[in-house]
């Protein structure tokens, strides 16, 4: 299956088209501003922390039934209008043979790092047989949540680029932009072939059942605008055009990318996530017309009492008046020491607040 394949085989999910989450994906008029979490089922539920006792990261992400349970554990709980497929974004690397492990503490970690051409020949197609979990587990879970959308879920290119090259986690980021800098060429042409490889991954997902994808490229506030744009928009924009002919939301996140929303928007989404660094009418602003926005509450407000969180979500939602499209959410992950009764008390806050 390559990036460039027509999408023919799919239908957009029927059952959940009219969801609020789809509509404000849409731009289209909501009875309630719809909420989700990014890092919703993960290690703030102890259903989660107990369901994945002993099994690694990366296998619980292979296992169809167990990414079925985490997947739903926070639609149960929190009432959220949307599910996030639960996996993580090496798993694709991994599917085709990428030498790479979540090590607990640290993050993905490659065996050896991407720094020659000759490393490319590493990065073979991905196919569906590759994931026959996925595929599995899409099923599973569509089944089960009815009129929730399911959302899929993939690392963009920039992000993946820079785990093969740093080899991890990275602060700096000194050899992915010093291949980015150094050798354009050679950069350019690891990015288009983990462009291929995403949309692959993304295209699993609606095939079997999907009702709207985010791209998480999260390292790419690390990048200046000009360096956006030049090395790193065109394979996100690749994957974004590989969907564009199954008619779902595209949507496309970032941390520390406030400077980089417009181009952002311009790879391709449909929606377009906002940490909590910009006030979203700022944010609408600097994307443009034609963008539904989700976000963006910071993900620390949490940890305050419960009147201080109603008034910094009231603030986001003030400031989300105007949009063409909201959709409610942190604006990063959840945080694992996060108390799951603040996540659940916030939808029910949101939903009450903007009920139309």
């Amino acid at each position: 299956m390559s990036a460039n394949d027509t999408p023919v085989r799919h239908q957009p999910p029927t059952a959940t088209r009219d969801s609020a989450f789809l509509k404000a994906c849409r731009r289209e008029p909501v009875p309630h501003t719809p909420v989700w979490f990014m890092r919703q089922a993960g290690r703030s539920l102890p259903e989660y922390r107990k369901v994945r006792e002993g099994i690694p990261m990366l296998e619980s992400c292979m296992r169809p039934e167990l990414i079925t349970e985490i997947t739903l554990q926070p639609v149960r709980r929190h009432g959220v209008d949307a599910a996030i497929y639960f996996s993580d974004i090496v798993v694709p690397l991994k599917a085709i043979g990428v030498g790479l492990d979540i090590k607990p503490g640290v993050g993905p970690v490659v065996d050896r790092p991407f720094r020659t051409r000759e490393d490319l020949a590493r990065l073979r197609e991905l196919t569906p047989e590759d994931v026959p979990y996925v595929t599995e587990a899409v099923g599973l879970l569509t089944r089960e949540l009815g009129a929730t959308p399911l959302i899929g879920f993939a690392g963009a290119p920039f992000t993946l680029a820079s785990y093969l090259v740093e080899g991890g986690p990275s602060r700096t980021y000194e050899n992915a932009k010093a291949m980015m800098y150094g050798d354009p060429e050679l950069w350019a042409d690891l990015l288009d072939r983990l462009a291929d490889i995403t949309a692959a991954f993304l295209k699993v997902q609606i095939e079997a059942g999907a009702s709207a994808v985010q791209l998480f490229d999260s390292w790419a506030g690390a990048l200046a605008p000009a360096d956006y744009r030049r090395s790193v928009l065109p394979a996100s924009a690749k994957v974004f055009q590989a969907v564009a002919g199954y008619g779902v939301p595209r949507i496309h996140f970032g941390v520390g990318t406030g400077e980089l929303l417009g181009l952002m928007g311009e790879a391709g989404a449909d929606v377009v996530g906002v940490d909590w660094r910009v006030r979203l009418d700022e944010a609408a602003r600097r994307v443009g017309p034609g963008k539904a926005l989700q976000g963006n509450l910071d993900p620390t407000v949490l940890f305050a009492p419960r009147r201080a969180v109603e008034a910094k979500t009231r603030e986001v939602l003030d400031a989300a008046a105007g949009l063409e499209g909201h959709i409610f959410n942190l604006g990063h992950g959840v945080m694992p020491s996060t108390d799951p009764d603040a996540l659940t008390q916030l939808v029910e806050y949101v939903h009450t607040q903007t009920a139309r």
